[in-house]
C-alpha cells in the first residue's frame, strides 16, 4: 500500500473530508478509492502507468478517484475544472490520456471528445458501481504517479512527472516542517490541478491525519464565517491561500462594521499556522493580514517541479520579503550564469539551483527540454532569482519576466514593485520589461488604483526619492485588473502587450 494510504489509516473513523455538506471518514476514504480502482481496472490487472484524466469537483470524489488511480497503477492527470475544451484537449492529448473521469457537471464538456478519440469515458454516479472486490496490483515508489503541467506563460506547458518516491519526500518533509498532525483542519480553496493544493493542503493534512474541507466556490464572507466556526471548534485551523485571495480577505474584510472586525481577528488568533505561496507575497499583505488575524503568513517557495524547497520557519522569524531556508532534505545553490556559486550577499544574485529527493523526474515525453532544465551533476535548474540575505533567500524575481536587463543593469522588477505598492493610491501593480534599442529593457509598471485621479507626475517624482533613477519605471498605465493565472500570478507576457512599444528614452 502506498505510504499516502498507510499513513492515514491510524484511526480510520475520523474525518478525512468535510464536503458538500457531508463528512466522510478514512475508512470511506480507504474503501471508496479501493473501489474506484477496481472501475478503473476493469478485467485488466494492472494500469501500468496508465494516464488517467479527471475533471472532478474538488471534494471527496476527487481524493477518492486521485488515490483510486494510484492504486490501480496508474498516473494521475488533473484537469483544470475552468478550463476550455481546447486547453483539455491539449492535456489530453499530450499525455495520451486512455480514460477520463468526470463528474456529472463536466459530462457534457468532454462526452463528445472522448468519444470521437476513442477515449474510455466514466462518467461518476453512473459508471463507476461498486466493482467486485479483486486484488489491486503492486505500486512501488518508484512508479510515476501525477502529471501536473506548467503555467506556460513563455512557452507551452510541460508535463512535469513525479513518482510517488517524489510525493513521499514532498509530503514528509512539510508534514515535519510545519508540524502537521490529526488535530489540523484545513479549508482548501485553491484549484486542484497545482501542486500547493495537492500536496500542501490536502496530501500532507490527510497524511497526518488531519481534515480537509472544501469550498466549492471562493467568497470571502464564507471564508471568514469558516474562520469564525472553526475557532468555535476543538481542531487546530490551518489556512494556505495564493497571495490575491488574501488580498480579497483583507478588502473584504476593511468595509464590515468594527465589531464585526474584532470578533473574526479574535477568531483567527485562534489558528495555529496561516500559510502564502504561489507568487511572491507583497510585504504590504503580509503585514496588513498580521494586523487584522494576529498572524504573521509563512511565506514559502516552491515549483510544480520540486514541490516545496525553502520556507521561512515554523518557529522562529518570517521574515518579510523573504522565502526563508532550504527545507530538511533539500539542496540549495545560487549560481551565476556560467553556474559558479556566488558568494553570500544582497549584492550577489544567482539562479537558484535544487537537489532532492522532492525534485520531479521529467517532463513528459521530452527528453531536451528535461536534459536542458538539469546540470549534468544533477541540480534542477529553476530560472528563478534570488539573494541571500543574511541566511534567508529573497526572491529578486524569474529569470525570463522578473529581471529586468535595463542599460547594464539587472533589475528586480519585483523590488519596484514593492516599492510602487506603498503609494496610498495605489492597490495593486506590476513592473515589465519592454524590448528597447537603447535600453535593451525599458521598465514600465501597470497600476491598478483606488482613486482614478492618480496624478502619474506627482507619483514619478514620489518614487525617485524611493530608487535610484535607472530603476524608475519610464511608462505608467492604469489599468481595471491585472491579468492572471489559475493560481493569481500575473501573466506578465500578457500584460506586455497593453504598452506602446517606444524606441530611445
Amino acid at each position: 500500500m502506498l505510504s499516502i494510504i498507510q499513513q492515514q489509516l491510524r484511526n480510520p473513523d475520523k474525518t478525512a473530508i468535510i464536503a458538500h455538506g457531508h463528512s466522510y471518514s478514512f475508512q470511506d476514504l480507504q474503501t471508496g478509492s479501493q473501489q474506484f480502482a477496481r472501475t478503473l481496472l476493469k478485467n485488466s490487472a494492472d494500469l501500468a502507468e496508465m494516464r488517467v484524466a479527471f475533471m472532478v469537483v474538488p471534494g471527496f470524489d476527487y481524493v477518492r478517484v486521485q488515490w483510486g488511480i494510484w492504486q490501480a497503477g496508474g498516473i494521475a492527470v488533473p484537469l483544470c475544472i475552468t478550463y476550455p475544451l481546447a486547453s483539455l484537449q491539449y492535456v489530453i492529448e499530450d499525455t495520451e490520456a486512455e480514460i477520463i473521469v468526470v463528474s456529472p457537471e463536466f459530462e457534457s464538456v468532454l462526452t463528445d471528445y472522448s468519444a470521437q478519440q476513442g477515449i474510455r469515458l466514466i462518467v461518476l454516479g453512473a459508471d463507476d458501481k461498486p466493482a467486485p472486490v479483486g486484488v489491486l496490483p503492486p505500486v512501488t515508489l518508484s512508479h510515476r504517479a501525477l502529471i501536473l503541467y506548467t503555467s506556460g506563460t513563455t512557452n507551452l506547458p510541460k508535463g512535469v512527472v513525479t513518482t510517488h518516491a517524489n510525493i513521499d519526500a514532498q509530503v514528509s518533509t512539510l508534514v515535519q516542517a510545519w508540524a502537521y498532525s490529526e488535530q489540523d483542519i484545513i479549508l482548501c480553496v485553491l484549484p486542484l490541478h497545482h501542486v500547493h493544493g495537492i500536496i500542501n493542503v490536502i496530501s500532507c493534512t490527510l497524511w497526518a491525519g488531519g481534515t480537509v474541507e472544501f469550498l466549492p466556490n471562493f467568497a470571502p464572507e464564507k471564508v471568514f464565517d469558516w474562520f469564525a466556526k472553526i475557532a468555535l471548534g476543538s481542531q487546530d485551523g490551518l489556512f494556505m491561500a495564493v497571495p490575491t485571495i488574501y488580498f480579497k480577505l483583507i478588502a473584504y474584510f476593511d468595509q464590515l462594521p468594527e465589531a464585526q472586525k474584532q470578533a473574526l481577528t479574535a477568531s483567527m488568533a485562534t489558528f495555529r499556522l496561516m500559510v502564502s505561496g504561489s507568487a511572491a507575497l507583497p510585504v504590504s499583505v503580509m503585514e496588513k493580514w498580521e494586523t487584522i488575524s494576529g498572524h504573521r503568513l509563512l511565506e514559502r517557495y516552491g515549483m510544480t517541479e520540486i514541490g516545496m524547497a525553502i520556507s521561512n520557519p515554523y518557529e522562529g522569524e518570517r521574515r518579510a520579503g523573504h522565502i526563508g531556508q532550504a527545507l530538511p532534505g533539500v539542496q540549495i545553490r545560487l549560481v551565476d550564469e556560467q553556474h559558479n556559486d556566488v558568494a553570500p550577499g544582497v549584492d550577489s544574485p544567482g539562479e537558484i539551483l535544487v537537489k532532492g529527493a522532492n525534485v520531479f523526474q521529467e517532463y513528459w515525453r521530452k527528453k531536451e527540454a528535461t536534459e536542458a532544465t538539469f546540470t549534468t551533476d544533477g541540480w534542477f535548474k529553476t530560472g528563478d532569482v534570488a539573494v541571500l540575505d543574511d541566511s534567508y533567500y529573497k526572491i529578486l524575481g524569474r529569470n525570463s519576466v522578473d529581471i529586468i536587463k535595463s542599460g547594464g543593469y539587472k533589475i528586480s522588477a519585483l523590488e519596484i514593485e514593492e516599492v510602487l505598492r506603498t503609494y496610498p493610491q495605489i492597490n495593486d501593480c506590476s513592473v515589465v520589461g519592454l524590448d528597447n534599442e537603447e535600453w535593451g529593457e525599458l521598465v514600465v509598471a501597470a497600476l491598478v488604483v483606488n482613486d482614478g485621479s492618480l496624478d502619474l507626475t506627482v507619483l514619478n517624482a514620489w518614487i525617485r526619492e524611493k530608487m535610484p533613477a535607472y530603476k524608475v519605471p519610464r511608462q505608467y498605465k492604469i489599468v481595471d485588473d491585472l491579468p492572471r493565472n489559475a493560481m493569481g500570478k500575473v501573466t506578465k507576457n500578457e500584460l506586455k502587450k497593453i504598452f506602446v512599444v517606444v524606441s530611445g528614452s
